[in-house]
């Protein structure tokens, strides 16, 4: 066969392989969990310009997965999550098991380690209530952290709710303020695990001892601690996408990220793109870091992977099998408006 009869053929697959690409990048866009986001811009109208403050204060401002305070030995954390009123109405049980494991992912994106939970529920029925109380309880046993009160109120008319607020520490902090072009982007992710029924969330305590699953969420303390990365996001609702653009946002960089890179279970790579992940982080490192980030897993059962690099110009580009197309561009289109323009130039 002549060179001139290949030419179409390869011109047909690229085509394919754009036309792909781009629909995938469509598809994502339009996530309803990506869009709850926005939802993030009213509090972020309250957030003062960090034009003129420290890094120290910004460190203590919205933005980053906690707020840190500087203490004489490192940095102390503080975060919140609140559960949809859907789950904690439909699955007690997992959603008290989840207002914690979540609160920790936070922890533990900014390098910290977990020290205590309160939280404060609504509800309509006692049995329901207890439930969230006693799997709130379960998980600050298996993650060896206090569960310290806070508030109740039952009433027959009340919609059930549940917030929950953690505070933690660090020696060495994680924070996407350090984030810097030409830095790397590495995936942290636990494929051991498994999805939960048909939905976009992928756990991986089951079959853990409290211990290991102590060792395993103290993993981005340690890498913070040891020099290996400076910055993390937990990849969370709005799935790993979502979290690259929240990461983003609070530094103004772009990032290009090579979906075959992606360390994924087998299945569809949409569903694992989407996916909520007990434990999953993005990671920023320097490129001298790399080399030894690698040995640290080179014998764990965690897998961490060189997904892309980051960029200067607000963009992220995303490149499959040889196509490119732009996902998403934070300076046309914030979607949390804890944004660049709060960034310290």
């Amino acid at each position: 066969m002549n060179s001139s009869a290949i030419k179409p053929v390869c011109s047909s697959w690229g085509h394919h392989q754009q036309s792909e690409l781009d629909g995938l990048c469509a598809e994502l866009r339009a996530l309803p969990e990506i869009a709850a986001k926005t939802a993030i811009k009213l509090a972020a109208g309250f957030c003062d310009d960090q034009r003129e403050l420290s890094l120290e204060q910004r460190y203590a401002m919205p933005g980053d997965d906690c707020a840190a305070f500087k203490t004489a030995d490192g940095y102390q954390l503080l975060a919140m999550e609140g559960m949809l009123p859907s789950f904690v109405l439909n699955d007690p049980k997992a959603a008290g098991w989840s207002s914690v494991m979540v609160n920790i992912s936070d922890i533990a994106a900014m390098g910290g380690r977990p020290t205590a939970i309160v939280n404060a529920y609504w509800h309509n029925d006692d049995e329901a209530s207890a439930i969230l109380l006693k799997h709130m309880k379960r998980a600050c046993d298996v993650f060896g952290i206090a569960f310290a009160g806070g508030h109740s109120s039952i009433q027959p008319n009340f919609t059930p709710n549940l917030a929950v607020a953690i505070m933690g520490h660090a020696k060495q902090l994680l924070s996407c303020h350090h984030i810097k072009p030409g830095q790397r982007l590495f995936m942290l992710t636990d494929l051991t695990g498994s999805w939960h029924g048909n939905m976009p969330y992928w756990g991986c305590v089951q079959g853990k001892t409290p211990e290991q699953i102590r060792e395993q969420w103290n993993v981005p303390a340690e890498l913070a601690e040891a020099g290996l990365a400076v910055a993390a996001k937990d990849v969370s609702n709005g799935g790993l996408l979502g979290t690259l653009i929240m990461m983003l946002e609070l530094n103004g960089c772009g990032a290009n990220l090579d979906l075959s890179a992606i360390p994924k279970p087998a299945g569809d790579l949409r569903r694992w793109l989407r996916a909520f992940q007990s434990f999953g982080f993005l990671l920023a490192v320097e490129p001298e870091k790399v080399s030894a980030l690698l040995h640290y897993f080179q014998h764990s059962h965690l897998t961490c992977s060189p997904i892309g690099s980051f960029t200067g110009d607000g963009k992220i580009q995303l490149d499959y099998a040889g196509a490119t197309s732009e996902f998403w561009d934070i300076n046309q289109q914030p979607l949390t408006d804890m944004g660049a323009h709060h960034a310290l130039g």
